[in-house]
């Protein structure tokens, strides 16, 4: 059984956990403020595939919370990045929380900046509010190689549950291509060894 982990961040009123719950219970809940980081746990099936899912959500980033980001950007396997479109400040938030997670991998893991990642876009709801328009929130996951989608936690839990599982499966592919990457590296330098041991036996003889 494979072992998922995702973490969801965004900044308060971005509608993150309403997001989370509405995809783990169907259910809505309306957007509470949290002090406490919460992990959450979830058995699943996609694809024919058994998994456990593990979806980290810390209490509420502003743009200057860079220490909050650093437990789940070396923890998770790929992110969900939520912003509220009625409220322009918590996009800017979002935008930070991006670019914290390309610096932050590119320092704690080894240069690989490349991690699956979901910018959403929640509260479609309130579009008669809407601060934000859906190309600027495009154009954003585009600049950070990343998908994108807007949905609405209070109205709808198919948006939801297709982006978590589109997510999933990119993560599911990330993990196997790391995998093989390692098996191949370390492939090359047994053959390598094998080569130095034998090629000083030659030499020997």
């Amino acid at each position: 059984m494979n072992d998922i982990k995702l973490a969801l961040l965004g900044s308060q009123g971005a509608g993150k956990s309403a997001v989370l719950v509405r995809f783990l219970t169907r259910r809505f809940i309306g957007e509470y403020a949290s002090n406490a980081n919460s992990l959450y746990h979830k058995r699943l099936s996609i694809d024919g595939r058994q998994l456990n899912l593990e979806v980290f959500d810390p209490c509420s980033q502003s743009s200057e919370a860079r220490c909050i980001l650093e437990e789940p950007v070396d923890w998770a396997d790929g992110f969900v990045v939520v912003y509220n479109i009625s409220d322009c400040t918590s996009f800017i938030n979002a935008k930070n929380i991006l670019q914290q997670i390309r610096e932050a991998r590119m320092e704690n893991c080894k240069g690989e900046v490349e991690v699956p990642v979901c910018l959403v876009g929640n509260k479609q709801d309130l579009c008669h509010a809407r601060q934000v328009r859906e190309d600027e929130g495009r154009c954003l996951a585009q600049e950070n190689r990343c998908h994108f989608q807007e949905v609405s936690a209070a109205e709808s839990y198919q948006d939801i549950a297709n982006l978590f599982t589109q997510l999933i499966r990119q993560v599911m592919e990330h993990l196997k291509y790391r995998a093989d990457r390692r098996r191949y590296s370390g492939s090359k330098s047994m053959v390598k060894l094998i080569n130095n041991v034998f090629g000083k036996r030659r030499k020997s003889v």
